[in-house]
């Protein structure tokens, strides 16, 4: 799509060669010059528009009665709209009804003085957050000729943010559940052999067989629940090397079998042929997925459909401090359970927080946390006619050392 303009407005964009700087009571003599004439040789017809659609940057222009002027690609991306060439010269609020969140922000531009600068803003319709700047368009007289919103999406950015938080929680957190495990793993041992001993001896006792067998299942429960901790807090280690995608995915199917009641459950798998390998760690790339499937195994209690879906994705654009921005691989894990509460989607990935009424709300923390380590991304959301939908989104190419 090309862009195009208004009829005028690139020509209000560029200094037109009769006009001047607005007189206004000043004290020196430079503020009352003519503004120079721009040389069309220097400045070729056409250049401003190439310009704002190069932008890397998203760029929604108004003029004074409400028409969209401008829309680069970029907005369109990022507010999740599609591009059409009738929008220029449409009012805006028709163009930016399915974003209500933004249409609000640009039908303010003329109603306040102070207009937000460098201002931040969750979409809810793409879930991505925007930096945002609005200002005015001034005519050469100074009056408000319009408006444009500059924004940047920030999603990324705050991703990385998060995982810094989240690491310097887990260091300040780290050293204490470490040795608070250690000292609970060895009496939960002492219990299980000493439950296991009374069993042997009290054979004829049924009440006592009973008893001591509940005794060692919660014991065992809870040594696997402060092995989730020590696992949890302790630093991850990448042994990387190039791997298949689908060796991981199908390894972390037949495992996720062992771990949860598959029941009538049906598995489709979408693996490209072309699908590049990915530097990982083999082990803990599989533990992801296993732990995935597993959710989805358990999310269907008597039946439903697990899909994973994989794709190769180009390089994206680096947020600030990242260098790594070439191809990518997304994983995509659906079922069509119950889905994810709206209420707790934002916590499913914190440590401790569970919706099981034995879980240890660690399953997907470790998921995020090993996702961070291979320098990835993870999102949940609900699948289109209900259920779960989790993106895993890898490099191709790593900045970590491969093993070996």
């Amino acid at each position: 799509m090309s862009a195009e303009l208004l009829p005028g407005l690139e020509a209000a964009l560029m200094p037109s060669k009769t006009s001047r700087v607005r007189r206004k009571p000043a004290r020196s003599r430079a503020a009352r010059k003519p503004r120079k004439p721009v040389d069309a040789a220097v400045v070729p017809e056409g250049f401003y528009r190439d310009l704002v659609w190069n932008l890397r940057n998203g760029v929604v222009a108004i003029t004074r009665d409400g028409r969209v002027a401008v829309m680069n690609e970029i907005a369109y991306r990022v507010l999740g709209l599609k591009p059409r060439q009738s929008d220029i010269g449409r009012p805006f609020s028709e163009v930016l009804k399915e974003v209500p969140d933004v249409y609000r922000i640009v039908a303010g531009a003329f109603d306040i003085s102070h207009l937000p600068n460098r201002a931040e803003l969750r979409l809810r319709r793409t879930n991505k957050v925007i930096g945002y700047t609005l200002s005015h368009v001034r005519d050469s007289r100074g009056r408000v000729a319009g408006a444009t919103l500059f924004f940047k999406d920030l999603t990324r950015v705050e991703q990385l943010e998060e995982r810094e938080r989240l690491r310097d929680r887990l260091a300040a957190l780290g050293e204490m559940a470490a040795a608070i495990a250690h000292e609970v793993k060895n009496p939960l041992a002492g219990i299980e052999v000493m439950a296991g001993i009374l069993k042997r001896q009290l054979l004829e006792s049924q009440d006592a067989q009973t008893i001591l067998a509940d005794i060692i299942k919660e014991a065992k429960m809870a040594n696997a629940i402060v092995l989730e901790v020590l696992e949890f807090v302790r630093p991850i280690r990448l042994q990387v090397e190039n791997i298949a995608v689908s060796d991981v995915v199908r390894d972390a199917i037949s495992a996720a079998e062992t771990h949860a009641t598959k029941g009538t459950v049906q598995v489709r798998v979408s693996l490209p042929e072309d699908l590049p390998p990915i530097q990982g760690d083999p082990h803990q790339l599989r533990q992801i997925f296993t732990n995935l499937v597993t959710n989805a195994f358990e999310a269907m209690t008597g039946g439903g459909e697990v899909e994973i879906i994989a794709a190769a994705l180009a390089g994206e654009e680096p947020a600030p401090g990242v260098d790594n921005a070439g191809p990518m691989v997304q994983i995509a894990v659906t079922d069509n359970g119950p889905g994810v509460p709206p209420e707790v989607m934002d916590r499913i990935f914190s440590p401790f927080f569970t919706t099981k009424p034995q879980g240890s709300g660690l399953g997907l923390a470790i998921v995020r946390k090993i996702v961070d380590a291979h320098d990835g991304r993870i999102d949940v959301g609900t699948r289109p006619g209900g259920g779960t939908l989790f993106r895993v989104t890898l490099p191709v190419k790593t900045q970590h050392e491969l093993f070996g």
